[in-house]
């Protein structure tokens, strides 16, 4: 198979492993529109006729999480986590391939793996006891947002894999995967 061929599929299988990501990224970014609504009607609410609600505070740590959790798969994605960079920045495309590519491959895949397993367990056991929030008076179900957290697990792992493979390229070409385009 000639080199552009090659890369033209390795183009697609990273743009088939990104998808998922992306696509759920950008869902949970409508999340912000319910969190800003609860937040302006607890304010209202609360200052202007002096009757709180018990269930804002809830919903809106769920929202947030929910939104954090699962945009964390796109955020990786599209390279925009924090990274401590200043030694990074300097370095050759290919010795950052191999950077990133040794810390996927020996501390990111290994950490979501377990938590992927780890939450799969606590989700289900939620599940299994129809499990609430007790420490709040409203006492909302609280399963539906320990699912979140495998599911995130299962798009990071995803998304691990195509980060994997951007490096691998990085180191192979001395070019960052996302300059080049066909």
């Amino acid at each position: 198979m000639p080199k552009n061929e090659r890369e033209q599929k390795l183009r697609s299988i990273v743009s088939m492993l990104d998808l998922p990501g992306r696509w759920v990224g950008l869902a949970t970014a409508w999340l912000a529109l319910p969190l800003i609504g609860c937040l302006v009607y607890e304010v209202v609410l609360r200052y202007i006729f002096n009757s709180p609600t018990m269930w804002a505070y809830d919903i809106t740590y769920m929202l947030t999480g929910t939104m954090f959790m699962l945009g964390a798969a796109w955020t990786l994605g599209e390279d925009r986590h924090v990274r401590a960079d200043f030694l990074f920045n300097i370095m050759s495309p290919r010795w950052q391939g191999a950077l990133d590519g040794v810390m996927t491959l020996c501390l990111f895949l290994p950490a979501i793996f377990f938590f992927t397993f780890a939450t799969l367990d606590y989700a289900a056991d939620s599940w299994a006891r129809s499990e609430r929030i007790i420490t709040s008076p409203w006492m909302p179900i609280i399963y539906p947002f320990k699912t979140v957290m495998p599911i995130a697990g299962v798009l990071l792992l995803i998304q691990g894999i195509s980060e994997l493979i951007k490096s691998v390229y990085a180191v192979k070409t001395n070019r960052h995967f996302r300059e080049q385009s066909i």
